[in-house]
Formats: structure tokens, sequence, C-alpha cells
């Protein structure tokens, strides 16, 4: 008998490449679309905050989901995960802002979803494995499944799966680990797909692409307050310190500020007083730390204090650093080189050259041994 495996189809050019691999293959392929956002369900635990006219993107997906499964001759199913994502995701993605920190939540995703009730639905409907389309790999060291970087290091998205255990890893299958974003497209044209040049998603997972700040609002009261500088200076007024994180530049619309002509970046936030604060400096000081907590780890392997790369943030160039394991699976994670934008909330996924052994959520932040107080 083939294997079967349960592909997650999103209604995008990747999970459709991965489909049609697997099938190539020889496995038994199913797919199935994740509905974990309904805006009439969630108007109703919120009081209606949604225009009626909006458009749900999931809707769109599922109708380009539906349409490859056609074409590749797989079976497709919707599964509601909505309550799952409502307690498991949404709820910790508001506590931390309201916290005034700035979670990822395609991290919350693939921890509580993707690769928990997912996975857990396809094993209840007897499949051996779950695919998706992540770039991304996974190897087997000393009888531990860990991730390791995908091929297309533009693309590479261990980041995103860091803290997936060994037992979740050892159930999924990456078919696009070992090609690039290239690749990907040209199979799926080549093989006529209507996705094959369909844009990726960049908005908020499961929720798609909206005006974030409007999003937020619907949930989070905003409280405006002053944007100064550190000397105390008063620049203009903030539109609420939960849109606001350490490093940012875009967004800050700061103009006519005699005799500066440099960009303003976040350099701190002060709950105590609704302040944020601002320089015109992409160097400053307040944007730098040395060391930082890291709570709530996920580690494959064997413990051992020393020498590793981590990633702060997806985008970000590894960093050489040294770690120590503490009490209460925390981690105290040391950068002597000094690294930009450490923030509280994101996720700092720990290497091994290529190979990701874990990572933990940034708890504290400092600086020669000083706190930053960056909420």
């Amino acid at each position: 008998m083939k294997e079967k495996v349960i592909v997650g189809l999103s209604g995008g050019v990747d999970s459709a490449v991965a489909a049609y691999l697997l099938k190539k293959k020889g496995y038994d392929v199913h797919a199935v679309f994740m509905q974990n956002w309904d805006n009439a369900t969630n108007n109703d635990i919120l009081g209606n905050p949604f225009l009626k006219s909006e458009k749900c993107e999931q809707e769109i997906d599922y109708s380009d989901a539906k349409k490859v499964a056609k074409k590749l001759g797989v079976s497709i199913e919707k599964v509601d995960f909505i309550e799952e994502y409502w307690d498991r995701v949404f709820k910790y993605f508001l506590s931390e802002y309201k916290k005034n920190r700035t979670p990822n939540p395609d991290i919350l995703c693939n921890n509580e979803i993707k690769f928990k009730a997912f996975l857990d639905f396809a094993m209840s409907k007897g499949a051996k494995y779950i695919a998706t389309g992540h770039y991304a790999n996974k190897v087997k060291l000393n009888d531990i499944w860990h991730i390791k970087r995908g091929v297309d290091s533009t693309k590479d998205q261990s980041y995103f799966l860091s803290q997936i255990k060994s037992e979740q890893i050892k159930k999924t299958i990456f078919p696009l680990g070992e090609i690039s974003k290239l690749e990907v497209r040209k199979i799926a044209k080549d093989l006529g797909l209507d996705v094959a040049e369909k844009k990726d998603s960049t908005g908020i997972c499961f929720i798609g692409e909206r005006n974030f700040s409007s999003f937020l609002k619907n949930y989070l009261p905003a409280k405006k307050g002053p944007m100064k500088r550190l000397d105390g200076t008063y620049i203009k007024e903030h539109n609420g310190l939960m849109f606001y994180t350490i490093g940012q530049r875009k967004g800050l619309e700061i103009g006519g500020v005699q005799n500066v002509t440099d960009p303003w970046y976040v350099v701190g936030k002060s709950l105590v007083d609704n302040t944020l604060y601002v320089e015109p400096n992409s160097n400053h000081i307040n944007l730098y730390s040395d060391k930082c907590i890291l709570k709530d780890v996920i580690w494959r392997g064997k413990r051992e204090n020393g020498d590793y790369t981590a990633k702060f943030r997806y985008r970000q160039k590894d960093s050489n650093i040294k770690i120590t394991f503490l009490e209460n699976n925390n981690v105290l994670v040391e950068y002597p080189q000094k690294v930009k934008a450490v923030t509280p909330g994101q996720l700092c996924a720990i290497y091994q050259n290529d190979i990701c052994l874990g990572a933990g959520f940034i708890n504290e932040v400092y600086y020669e041994e000083k706190l930053r107080e960056y909420a």
C-alpha cells in the first residue's frame, strides 16, 4: 500500500507544488484546507467589529485550493480549526500586544495549528505523514529529528519551524526543502496551475492582509500618547504603543523637525507614562543589546552550554552567540559583539551550522548588565 500523506493545501503556489511532488514520488496524497478564521464566528464573540462588506481572504484561497486539488487529482477537505486558533493562537497574540511585546503569529500558527491540531487530525484519518509547503528540511541525528535549513537561502523557513518538536518533525514531509522558489513557480507554470504567479501571502497568519493597526483596534483599545526624543523633546502624538516595535522606521510619519533630515527610529517604549521614544539614528545605542533571556524554550537533543549561532528575526543574518541553560526552561543568550533590535516577544532560533536545535521567545533584553526597558 502507498503511504498516506495529507498535505495542507493553502491556495498558494508552494503547497500546490508540494502536493504535486508528493504524488510524483508515489504517495497516496490527500489535501486539507485549514479554516482558522471566520468573520461571522468571531463577530459573534466580539460584537460585530467588522463591516459586513468585508471580503474574507480565506474564501478566495479555498477556491484556489479546490482548483489545484482538481487539477492534481487529489481529494480535498475543508477542516475547521477556528476554535483552536482563537484559544491557542489569537488569545496569546493579543495578550502579548497588551504587554507591548511583538509576537510572531506565524510561529504560533505552526506551533499550535499546523503541527498540532492539523497533525492530530491527519493521524486520526490514518495518515502516516503530513506535508507543508515550507522551504525547510529535516534530518535525523543520534535518533533525534531536527529541522534543517532549506537550500534556497532567500526563502529558508527553518526560523518559523524552530519550535517544532522532534516527534512532530518525524511525521512531516517538506517537499520543497531541496528546491528554490524559482523552480517552484516554474513547476506550477508547466503544470498549468492558476496559482503559478499568485503572490505570496504577507498578512497575519490565516487572517490575511489587512490594515494591521485598524484590525488590532477591533480587539485592543489604542491609547494615544506622546512621542518624544530621549532628552524629553516632544515630537508628536503616537497612535498607541502596541503599534510600534523597537527599531521600527516605517509608519512613524515624522516630518518638519528643525535641523533633522535623517530617518527616525523607535528606540524605546514606556508603559508607565505611555511614551514612545524615537531618535533620528539607525545605529542609536538604545537599539543594541549584548544578551537576552529566552523563555518557553523547545530544545531537540542534548542540552549543552556553548557556542552556537542564532536568528533573532527572520530576515536577520545569523549572529554568533553563547548559550547557558537556566532553570524553568529558560536560556541565557550572550552576544558581546552586540546585536540590533533584539525585541521582547520575538523568537530566537538557535543553530549549529545548518541544523536548527531549538528556539525560545525573547523575554528580557540587556545591555552592559542593565535591563532594557522596552515596555
